[in-house]
């Protein structure tokens, strides 16, 4: 009997038992009354029972119960699939991270002070933006298909799986569902191939206008998603990343993220701030300049190539002829930044946001416009709080992996300050030091006894048993030849 009750389940609701049909155990059974009415009463109850228990829908089970009572279609939160897959998810929105930002290089400036979008970059990062995507979309099914465990179970225990899919969905669309939709929506490639081309206006101002903050607006969920992805990872397995050098790196590659946007958003900046200088030119030279002339479309037009000639836009609107305040764009204009090709600028760009946010922005001088202050701001503030977090994480992880070196050190000076206190003969300080010489080559200052000690008593029996196979076998070996007859 104590077999049958150590594994079972529990009901969605157990008030619903008291609908069961009851015996008139409350009056007692009149003694005039047959014991066949009395069997037959008991074989209505269990049949009855048999029939609601069997109408009942299953919502809830315990971990141990999983694999006897799941559905095909619903996952366990703690199975190895989901631990696998939470680690492609988070390699997946990494990549989307680093694709997002490349979006602010599809505006590029022509010598014919114009405007241009790069239409194979755009087919390029349409591609790969879309690839991304599907994982995101995947992720979303999984969560419907992913149970849960009920936070009145987790007092004791593991807690209970809620394997009701009405239940998973209504919790999954109130907790976390619009955040992941947020994310999974493929915006940029949908204004950028359906409503710019059918916007009216200039097709460049659109595309720049726009990008700017669809990517802004959609980049801030995908980056809030790592983080409690992260945290899940962490709570499975113990680290994000199983060395130390693979976690140092991991926070590399996040600081290089942060060096990699703000160089996009400072190129596209850059063009804005260009473009700003040219319409300046164009009200002087008005009514001949008109601002739909930087757009490139309109190169072959003659009424620009008329204007074009005629202007000194190319003059005035140089970093050197003072006419403009370019302030921290300035390096974009005077490098030619704007009009290089796109591996020539990306590089450009990801240095200048390395270098000023390791920097925290002390290199940048700004003019008097609000929003290129600002920006500096956002610049100096952030590269203050990644600085920190980045040499914090990565001077843990790579302590780490000398942690144990060092304490064996210590143990070792020490050993030699109380040799010499006590006053130890030559002989026995060099017996002390042969035997911890050996004990750090044979365990690397494992304390192996207190590992043991951890692990339940058959663990450490099969323990034992496996590292002193070996040697039994060399001991028994001998005694074996010696019973056998000759």
């Amino acid at each position: 009997m104590a077999a049958d009750c150590s594994r079972f389940v529990r009901f969605q609701d157990d008030a619903e038992l008291a609908k069961l049909p009851t015996t008139n155990g409350g009056n007692g059974i009149k003694p005039n009354e047959t014991q066949v009415a009395e069997t037959s009463g008991e074989k209505g109850l269990k049949k009855d029972t048999r029939k609601f228990l069997k109408a009942r829908v299953l919502s809830r089970v315990f971990s141990e119960d999983y694999e006897k009572v799941r559905k095909r279609t619903l996952l366990d939160p703690r199975a190895q699939t989901i631990h696998r897959w939470n680690k492609i998810l988070l390699v997946a929105c990494l990549v989307s991270l680093f694709v997002d930002p490349l979006f602010f290089y599809l505006p590029l400036v022509r010598d014919e002070v114009c405007i241009d979008i790069g239409t194979t970059l755009e087919v390029f990062l349409t591609m790969i933006r879309s690839m991304a995507d599907v994982f995101y979309m995947i992720q979303i099914l999984l969560k419907f298909r992913t149970a849960y465990v009920a936070p009145s179970s987790r007092v004791f225990g593991r807690g209970d799986l809620v394997i009701d899919s009405s239940k998973i969905a209504t919790r999954y669309l109130i907790k976390g569902f619009w955040l992941d939709f947020v994310a999974a929506l493929p915006l940029p490639q949908a204004l950028i191939w359906i409503v710019i081309p059918n916007l009216g206006g200039s097709t460049m101002a659109n595309t720049k206008n726009v990008l700017r903050f669809i990517i802004i607006f959609q980049y801030l969920p995908r980056l809030f998603l790592i983080f409690p992805l992260s945290s899940q990872i962490i709570k499975a397995t113990g680290v994000v990343t199983e060395t130390a050098w693979a976690g140092a790196a991991y926070n590399l590659v996040l600081y290089m993220l942060a060096s990699h946007f703000l160089g996009a958003s400072w190129y596209l900046l850059s063009i804005e701030r260009q473009e700003a200088c040219w319409r300046s030119v164009c009200d002087m030279e008005e009514p001949s300049c008109q601002y739909g002339f930087f757009d490139c479309k309109r190169v072959e037009d003659s009424l620009r190539a008329s204007w074009f000639i005629a202007s000194n836009i190319t003059i005035l609107c140089s970093p050197k002829a003072n006419f403009y305040q370019f302030g921290i764009y300035g390096d974009a204009v005077t490098s030619q930044v704007t009009t290089s090709s796109f591996f020539h600028k990306y590089f450009f760009c990801l240095w200048w946001g390395l270098r000023n946010l390791s920097s925290l922005g002390q290199g940048l001088l700004t003019s008097t416009f609000v929003g290129e202050i600002m920006f500096a701001i956002v610049v100096a503030t952030l590269g203050l709080v990644l600085f920190g977090l980045l040499i914090g994480n990565m001077q843990t992880y790579l302590q780490s992996t000398t942690v144990r070196l060092e304490e064996w050190r210590v143990r070792r000076t020490d050993t030699e300050q109380w040799m010499h206190h006590r006053q130890l003969p030559p002989e026995l300080r060099q017996s002390v030091r042969k035997y911890n010489q050996y004990k750090w080559l044979a365990t690397r200052g494992v304390d192996e006894e207190a590992l043991l000690k951890g692990l339940p008593a058959d663990l450490r029996r099969d323990i034992k048993r496996h590292l002193c196979l070996e040697l039994v076998r060399r001991v028994m070996k001998p005694c074996l030849l010696l019973l056998v007859p000759h």
